[in-house]
């Protein structure tokens, strides 16, 4: 007799940015579908743990995260955004960004709570809130800059929407929102009563004039606002699994029930490393982050735009999107794996990030590679 499976897993298929991270292995490619950041990881961070392990820091630790940590976190947002965080009672340290994002919505969202995605999206957000019973509703948001139009928020939200969720900087498009579309969303988030989840990992990817400005540093915007980010991306620990929400006081109390329930708690000995980088590293590290990103962005576009695949230029993160309609294929999977198999580069298809066609003709590429790695890419592209 064979086994039933959950109803639950009808809700969610297994996520493009894997699978073709796994066809880009068997041909042994270039991976720039997944978000895999090549940076070294800072000395003091990988010294930090290695000590720790040595100090004896490898049993379990408080679900809502080490002392030491926490502290580092409100520290670096009140240095960073002017924010006054209580180390105690609004912070979170959980199993990646995507444990801290699970573990809010399991405090806060029940089955069939309507949750607004803005498109394009970032896939782990849908299927969380798909495996939890969310119902999901679309605001659409259309290139080149992402802008974001109010009324397709008004057109989709309901009595039954509960929440709506941000990423900015965004992936997959780099959309980095302004301070007058921030407020206009926290208007908007009032009149409805709806929580906010921001997703913030990206938030020291910014390039040329834009600027980072997390939600809840805005006053009004606190009481509703659950910040969502992690180390993966900015210390290159992706396997560490260690982000992070802020949270007022009930929510994070919440969350952390859920996190103890899931995770129990982050590793003991990569939190304490975590910790010593956050406090050993001054904005010097993030600023030259920036500054080779931007780099890497500039390069990679001119080639994608040269070779005919129409880039839309980030302002933030590290994906672009590209018009990949030329490529011969049926549809953007089609495409992607033409790419893969004809110059060895991996990407995502669009549609990933969409909950209908509207991304069926754009592929998402990683230029989070270091230097080498984007130049050969870069040649291997203009056989297209």
């Amino acid at each position: 007799m064979p086994i039933s499976l959950s109803h639950r897993l009808n809700t969610i298929s297994q996520s493009e940015i894997r699978s073709m991270s796994g066809a880009c292995n068997r041909v042994g490619g270039i991976n720039m579908a997944q978000g895999v950041c090549d940076l070294g990881v800072p000395d003091q961070v990988l010294s930090g743990a290695k000590a720790a392990m040595d100090d004896g820091f490898n049993t379990y630790t408080p679900c809502e995260g080490m002392p030491e940590l926490r502290q580092g976190i409100a520290d670096k947002m009140h240095r960073f955004y002017g924010m006054s965080v209580d180390a105690e009672s609004e912070v979170v340290v959980s199993s990646g960004a995507t444990g801290a994002f699970y573990a809010a919505c399991l405090a806060l969202l029940d089955p069939g709570d309507e949750v607004i995605l803005l498109e394009p999206y970032y896939g782990y957000h849908a299927s969380t809130l798909a495996a939890l019973g969310c119902v999901l509703r679309y605001a659409r948001l259309d290139p080149p800059d992402w802008h974001l139009n109010i009324d397709r928020l008004t057109a989709v939200v309901s009595a039954r929407t509960r929440a709506i969720v941000i990423n900015t900087p965004a992936n997959p498009s780099g959309k980095v929102f302004t301070r007058a579309e921030i407020e206009e969303i926290g208007r908007f988030a009032d009149k409805h009563d709806l929580i906010i989840f921001s997703d913030e990992i990206y938030e020291h990817f910014v390039y040329g004039d834009a600027g980072h400005l997390p939600l809840a540093a805005l006053p009004e915007l606190w009481k509703r606002t659950v910040t969502v980010s992690g180390f993966s991306k900015v210390f290159s620990i992706t396997g560490w699994r260690l982000g992070y929400l802020i949270a007022p006081p009930e929510i994070c109390a919440a969350a952390a029930v859920f996190n103890d329930l899931v995770y129990v708690c982050a590793p003991s000995p990569l939190q304490m490393g975590t910790a010593r980088g956050l406090l050993a590293l001054d904005s010097a590290y993030y600023d030259t982050i920036a500054r080779e990103h931007r780099e890497k962005r500039d390069i990679f576009c001119a080639v994608l735009d040269e070779i005919g695949l129409s880039p839309f230029i980030p302002d933030g993160a590290y994906y672009v999107l590209a018009d990949i309609s030329r490529v011969p294929g049926n549809d953007d999977r089609d495409r992607v794996m033409r790419i893969l198999d004809t110059t060895g580069v991996a990407a995502v298809p669009g549609r990933a990030f969409y909950h209908d066609d509207a991304g069926k003709d754009l592929a998402r590429f990683c230029f989070a590679k270091q230097f080498h790695d984007i130049e050969l890419a870069c040649e291997r592209l203009r056989r297209l």
